[in-house]
Parts: structure tokens; sequence; C-alpha cells
């Protein structure tokens, strides 16, 4: 898709504080200056042509970028976040690298949600939702598409709050519809 999308997404409905993934907290402790962050404007950031190749080329390039591995292999411990620095990593940590990315190109940290997901196979996995005025859309490390939150098929969890980098909000109606599914 060379410019925005055409349709917007439905924005993610959200609910009240909910605890940290554990990874999140360990994270924190480690980098307390990424964790108490109060982004000050809290309007979606506007979606554009260049926003949609940035967040694609974002998207794609990380993907490409970092190599799997597991944390235990990684870091030898089970859940470890970590910027993907050595050019490894999992699922957060591509969250993490696209967040960075992102951040870096003058986005809000208000609008770069690590958010926590079951696939449909009950696996736990973390993407990176990003709001905008047409919704909410989906960077993960398993598709180099960028993606409406509600075409992944994923179950939303939780995310962090755009209001505090160290707190997280529970998704209300978390459940994303399965593509092509009958309503």
């Amino acid at each position: 898709m060379a410019g925005a999308p055409a349709l917007a997404a439905a924005p993610m409905a959200t609910g009240g504080l909910t605890s940290q993934p554990i990874g999140h907290y360990d994270f924190c402790q480690a980098n307390p200056d990424e964790c108490s962050i109060r982004p000050q404007d809290q309007a979606p950031v506007r979606m554009s042509g260049a926003l949609w190749k940035l967040l694609v080329s974002v998207n794609v390039g990380v993907n490409q970028a970092v190599k799997p591995m597991s944390d235990l292999e990684n870091y030898g411990k089970e859940e470890f976040w970590a910027y993907p620095d050595n050019g490894f990593g999992d699922c957060e940590d591509y969250v993490l690298e696209k967040r960075r990315a992102l951040m870096r190109k003058g986005i809000s940290l208000a609008d770069l949600l690590i958010t926590v997901v079951r696939k449909p196979d009950g696996e736990g996995h973390a993407v990176l939702t990003v709001r905008t005025d047409r919704g909410d859309f989906i960077l993960d490390n398993l598709t180099d598409a960028v993606r409406p939150w509600d075409e992944t098929g994923y179950r939303f969890l939780k995310r962090q709050a755009s209001n505090h980098t160290g707190h997280w909000v529970i998704i209300r109606e978390g459940q994303a519809p399965l593509v092509g599914a009958v309503k």
C-alpha cells in the first residue's frame, strides 16, 4: 500500500489500570527514565501517506534486521525485555526497537504502545500499537504487513497507557474478529 490506508481502523477501547508484564517491570527497573514519561499531547498522531510509509518501512526494516532468538537462548533467562542491540531478540525486543525508531522520527510515545496479545494458538505475544486519527494499527514481527488491530485475529489483553509509559491498561472487548468471520 503506497499511501495511507483508505479505510479507518477502529480504535481499541481501553479500561482501567492493570499490572505490568513482569518483563516490562524488569525493563523499567533497568531503564527508569523510559518508564516515567508522561506525554503531553494525548491526541492520536495524524495518519498521512508519509506516516504510513514510515510505519511500513520501520516494521519491515526491524523485522529484517533482528534475528529471532528466545530470551533463554539470548540472555539465559525466560523473560527479559531489552533492545536487540546484539541483533537478536524475541517479540517484545522487536517492539522496543520499532518504538525507539519511530520515537526518533518524532512520533509521540503516547501513540507508540507496547501491547500484549494472545495468538490464535493461545501463545502470548507482544506487538506495537500505533494510535492514529484513523484508528489503531499493529506492527508485528510475525508479518511485514502493518494491519488494523481488529484485522489481526489476536485477542488483545493489555497495553501501555497513552498518558504514562510505566502504566498499563486493560483492553475492553479485546478480541479482534477473525478476518473474514461472519458476524
